[in-house]
């Protein structure tokens, strides 16, 4: 059966783009109605760029696969364009939908947090739907805080929703100079 199978996390590679776009256009167009147009989404050049992009400036773009099929992914972009934010980024992880409650997203979080850390990374930061009781657990087991509430910020299913901003320190976080 799959779901005996391992999963396995890995840096993202080109031929993992079209799962992973399958898996990110899902998400974000949930509870979205239709005709609203998505000119936001990335095409498969885009997302190639940014992944080639990402990876030259040591920022993380994992993928988690079972038996070969691209089952989530995640990646870190900074937090802010300006240079006295170099040590903060924001974090995204993205799950198939029918892998959810199977503990992909906690090794791609763990793998993620690995990694930010190896870069030198003090901060990782997210913003989750506030009404995502299950990615609002996975943040807190892996102890990140609740540190500010967008209300409004999103419309979906015909009513305005709220995002939750959470943070996580890294390594020596905030209690050291930067090196």
């Amino acid at each position: 059966m799959d779901s005996d199978l391992p999963v396995l996390v890995r840096p993202s590679r080109d031929d993992d783009v079209e799962p992973m776009l399958a898996i990110y256009r899902r998400h974000i167009r949930r509870g979205v109605e239709a005709g609203v147009e998505d000119t936001g989404s990335p095409q498969p050049d885009d997302l190639r760029d940014r992944r080639k992009n990402l990876r030259n400036r040591r920022l993380p773009h994992l993928v988690a696969t079972r038996g070969g099929e691209v089952v989530g992914y995640a990646y870190v972009v900074p937090f802010r364009k300006r240079p006295a934010y170099r040590f903060a980024v924001k974090h995204s992880i993205y799950v198939h939908h029918e892998h959810l409650g199977r503990g992909v997203g906690r090794l791609l979080m763990q793998a993620l947090i690995d990694a930010c850390a190896a870069a030198g990374f003090r901060q990782m930061i997210g913003y989750i739907d506030a009404e995502n009781t299950a990615s609002l657990t996975l943040h807190e087991r892996f102890a990140f805080a609740r540190v500010g509430l967008l209300p409004g910020v999103a419309y979906r299913y015909g009513r305005w929703c709220d995002s939750v901003m959470v943070q996580r320190s890294l390594g020596a976080g905030a209690t050291q100079p930067a090196s």
